[in-house]
């Protein structure tokens, strides 16, 4: 695997949010801890701004993030300003001439990685204009580096991909999801495939259910115009709740290889159940947020939000019933939820083991509960394994106790953001943690079926409470399986202190 870290980084939208409250401050981390040889950032959007000022912003940036820095004048050095039309060929020549200055300056070998922290529309001119302008015309390696969404379809994910393949080749292209790019996430290849406690029980004979959760306490905020054309469906459960279960159910892949990781996620996606027509209702759940309460304030229902129309038939909460027909997992329902203004803001994985064959330790009438591996994603990190053992002082009597494992103290503090790894990964030539056209493809045929339906239908919004767990559907949903969502606030990790 490729370990040169010298390149040129450019930036397309580089005073946007998401430049200045992720990746600022993730270069700086990689730079602060050595990790970026020779570098430049080139950051390109279409304000006119002096590179004076460009790096005050950056210098800005890493300072709310983290705080003072000696060393952040050398830092915020490496970093140029261009201002681009990104519809204008001349803009890209100019863009080309400055580039091969800024390589030729710190000897960057032509290596450049084109980051597109832009809206998705640009996406694919972008890449064309890259190509047909000589941006990528470099002795060095050239990766382009994409933000979700990506494409709103399948079909309009089929010609971004069209596009962007013009001008760079699959193994160049790096799909950022930045769930991948989260420590816990990453750490389920290792909880699976490093223990021999859990992989041999990790299938339908062990297993009844797995409930993935991903909420949120805050609304759409500013951001009512994109959520309009997106819904939770595309927003979240596209990409991060499909990868994350692909993750959970992929086969031992041959290797920790980039190309053997994807090839078994893929299988995964291959193997989803296919749920469309009448039968969407039987496995999915959608909601949008009414008024409520949030931490003691009221908070106004979705359809009063900025730039959200007040008949909105956009879903902010989804829950489903994802079935692998697989041999491993034929029969085990895998539950996802993922919403907006719910009862706290949480990312958790909870794995339920079948219940023992014959209850031998009980008392009047209480039965044990199941094991439980519990996978705390954000905003806490760590691992949870639910066991059943004798209550001090009791005769025989079973307790529910806790074995945890917590990214707590100096080991949180430095654990590196999702997208300071993502970046790392990208500069290595690494991109096993991001997502793969198939993987891209598979996710969007899966979910299009869904969608289909919704937008024919008219739901009955708003239909959950604003500080609740969503609808009272979802609950129904995991009844009927005889099943219940695990209380999400009861499962934290414990923290020793």
């Amino acid at each position: 695997m490729e370990q040169n870290l010298t390149s040129l980084i450019m930036i397309f939208g580089a005073t946007g949010d998401l430049a200045t409250r992720k990746l600022f401050p993730s270069l700086y981390r990689l730079y602060d801890k050595g990790r970026l040889n020779k570098f430049a950032v080139v950051g390109v959007a279409r304000r006119t701004l002096s590179n004076d000022s460009f790096q005050q912003s950056v210098k800005d940036s890493v300072t709310a993030a983290l705080g003072e820095k000696d060393n952040l004048d050398e830092f915020a050095s490496h970093f140029y300003y261009q201002s681009h039309d990104v519809a204008d060929s001349d803009s890209y020549i100019s863009l080309k001439n400055f580039a091969d200055e800024i390589d030729a300056h710190y000897q960057l070998e032509g290596n450049r990685i084109f980051y597109l922290a832009m809206a998705p529309q640009f996406f694919g001119p972008i890449a064309l204009h890259l190509k047909s302008d000589g941006l990528t015309d470099v002795k060095g390696y050239k990766r382009l580096v994409i933000e979700k969404p990506f494409g709103h379809d399948l079909e309009s994910a089929k010609v971004l991909n069209e596009q962007i393949r013009t001008a760079f080749d699959e193994k160049e292209i790096y799909r950022i999801d930045h769930y991948l790019g989260k420590e816990m996430v990453r750490n389920i290849e290792v909880i699976r495939f490093a223990n021999a406690i859990f992989e041999p029980l990790w299938n339908n004979r062990y297993i009844s259910n797995i409930q993935v959760t991903s909420s949120e306490v805050l609304g759409v905020e500013e951001r009512g115009r994109y959520y309009e054309s997106s819904g939770a469906l595309r927003d979240m459960l596209q990409n991060h709740m499909l990868q994350m279960v692909a993750l959970l159910a992929m086969e031992p892949p041959i290797s920790l290889t980039t190309d053997e990781v994807r090839s078994e996620k893929v299988r995964v996606f291959r193997s989803l159940r296919t749920i469309e027509g009448d039968e969407v209702k039987n496995y999915f759940v959608r909601g949008q947020y009414g008024e409520g309460m949030i931490e003691e304030k009221d908070v106004p229902k979705y359809r009063d939000e900025p730039m959200v129309d007040q008949e909105s038939n956009t879903e902010t909460f989804v829950a489903g019933k994802v079935m692998i027909d697989n041999f491993r997992w034929a029969g085990v329902p895998f539950y996802i939820r993922t919403g907006k203004r719910m009862t706290t803001k949480t990312t958790k994985i909870v794995v339920q083991f079948k219940d023992i064959p014959m209850n031998l330790y009980y008392q009047t009438e209480k039965m044990l509960n199941p094991n439980l591996l519990v996978i705390h994603i954000q905003p806490e990190e760590g691992i949870t394994l639910h066991l059943n053992a004798k209550k001090a002082g009791g005769h025989l009597e079973a307790q529910t106790v806790k074995l945890s494992f917590a990214n707590t103290g100096i080991q949180a503090m430095n654990t590196p953001e999702g997208y300071e790894k993502l970046l790392y990964d990208c500069m290595r030539g690494d991109a096993t943690n991001f997502t793969h056209w198939d993987e891209v493809a598979y996710s969007w045929a899966f979910v299009d079926k869904i969608s289909a339906v919704w937008e024919q239908e008219k739901a009955a919004f708003p239909n959950y409470q604003s500080g609740s767990m969503g609808p009272k559907e979802a609950d129904e949903l995991l009844e009927k399986d005889g099943f219940f969502w695990w209380p999400v606030t009861d499962l934290d990790v414990d923290v020793c202190k």
